[in-house]
Formats: structure tokens, sequence, C-alpha cells
């Protein structure tokens, strides 16, 4: 009974209409964050003098004796286990945030005005409305007053 129900649910199109929107979603998103690290932020740091918001971090505890890295390293500072604040990549991630919301609004835009353009079609070739009830008696009470009295 459980496997029937499980079935069901997994043969309803929208299941699987949101099985393909999570895995193109993921490979988008790969684009996106490939976008804004690999061109975005470095055009932005070129501009700002220079900026690597790679390595925009602040340090919170100290760094273990048998670290022999940069002190400036994000990456080998965070594998080492130092505890720090890296805002840089946070901006980083907020940029891929709006940059992945602007292309979704776009997409629902685009589906929307699609849909309005098809909805006229619809309504056109649709078959009047058969007259109600109240309608017909309408009718039938003009045309017992147009006929002359006998």
């Amino acid at each position: 009974m459980l496997l029937d129900e499980f079935k069901t649910f997994i043969a309803r199109g929208n299941v699987l209409d949101l099985a393909v929107g999570v895995i193109i979603g993921g490979a988008f998103g790969k684009i996106v964050t490939s976008l804004t690290e690999d061109i975005l932020m470095p055009v932005i740091g070129k501009v700002t003098g220079g900026i690597d918001f790679s390595s925009m971090f602040v340090r919170l505890g100290a760094v273990p004796a048998t670290y022999k890295g940069s002190l400036d390293d994000y990456a080998a500072l965070k594998k080492a286990g130092v505890p720090m604040l890296g805002y840089g990549s946070f901006i980083t991630a907020a940029i891929n945030f709006v940059i992945m919301a602007f292309v979704i609004f776009l997409i629902v835009k685009g589906a929307n005005t699609l849909i309005r353009k098809e909805e006229p079609k619809a309504a056109e070739s649709a078959t009047p409305p058969a007259p109600t009830e109240v309608d017909l008696l309408a009718e039938i009470r003009d045309a017992l007053k147009a006929r002359p009295l006998a």
C-alpha cells in the first residue's frame, strides 16, 4: 500500500519536473559561480584598485604553531583550522545570489509573457457561454410583450 502511494507520487509530472529543475538549477548555479568568481570579481577588483575579495578576512583566533604558510592566504589558513570571518567570500556569495535571482526573475517574466499571449487565443476559440435561465425567461417575457393581443 505504501509502495503504491510512492509509485503514484513519483509518477506525477510535478515531481519529475521538480527533479529536472533541481538538476538544471545545480548546473546553472555552478555556471553563475564561475561567472562571479572568474569574470566579475576580477573586474570588480581591477576597478576598485586591485582588491581581491577572496582574500578578505579577519582572523578570529590564533594560528597553530605548526602552520608554515602565509598569514594572508585565506584558503591555507582555513585548511589549517584557524577561525576566521571570511567576509570576502560572503560578498562573492551575495553577488552570486543577486545574479541568480535576476536570471530567475527574467525567466519567470518571460514565461508569464508567453502565457499572457496564449490566453487570448484560448478565449477566442472558446464557445460563448450558454444563456442562463434568467436570460431565457427574459427573452420569453420580451417576446410575449411584443405580441399583439388577440
